[in-house]
């Protein structure tokens, strides 16, 4: 067996490739993956007569080359696009209708279908029925101020 795997060293290269590319399907960190392309490259090197110890000299040349180089642009690329704002950031910038006078320190208006407590940014009051806009949420309260005419 061993003498077998001696002459056939590309056959234990693609079976560690294998078994690290599916590894990799279930952490999707593209770390194994790039070990395994390392893997399939030093198999490349043994089918063409190259010997173990230069195999294993590619095997980590070409590893840490992937991870090094590939994998973070892959990664940055993966991970970019638009975010998914929830919970009370998602109420920031939306329009308020006040229900009840709302200065400095109180008030209350229907945000998105619900009563928040509020205040102004601004020392103005502002008068009931008035469309506003969320600037910020401070705790349980809709910071707000009066939108443009």
């Amino acid at each position: 067996m061993i003498d077998w795997l001696t002459d056939h060293l590309w056959v234990g290269w693609i079976g560690v490739a294998v078994v690290l590319a599916v590894a990799e399907m279930l952490s999707l960190d593209l770390v194994l993956l790039m070990i395994a392309i390392g893997a399939l490259v030093a198999a490349v090197a043994a089918a063409l007569g190259a010997p173990l110890w230069l195999t294993i000299l590619v095997f980590a040349i070409v590893t840490i080359s992937f991870l090094a180089v590939v994998r973070p642009p892959v990664v940055a690329r993966l991970h970019a696009g638009p975010t998914l704002t929830t919970g009370h950031g998602n109420l920031v910038g939306r329009t308020a209708v006040v229900t009840e006078p709302v200065g400095e320190f109180d008030g209350r208006v229907r945000l998105s279908s619900e009563i928040w407590s509020a205040r102004t940014e601004d020392p103005q009051p502002i008068d009931v029925g008035t469309e506003v806009t969320v600037v910020r949420i401070d705790g349980a309260t809709a910071v707000i101020t009066a939108q443009e005419a």
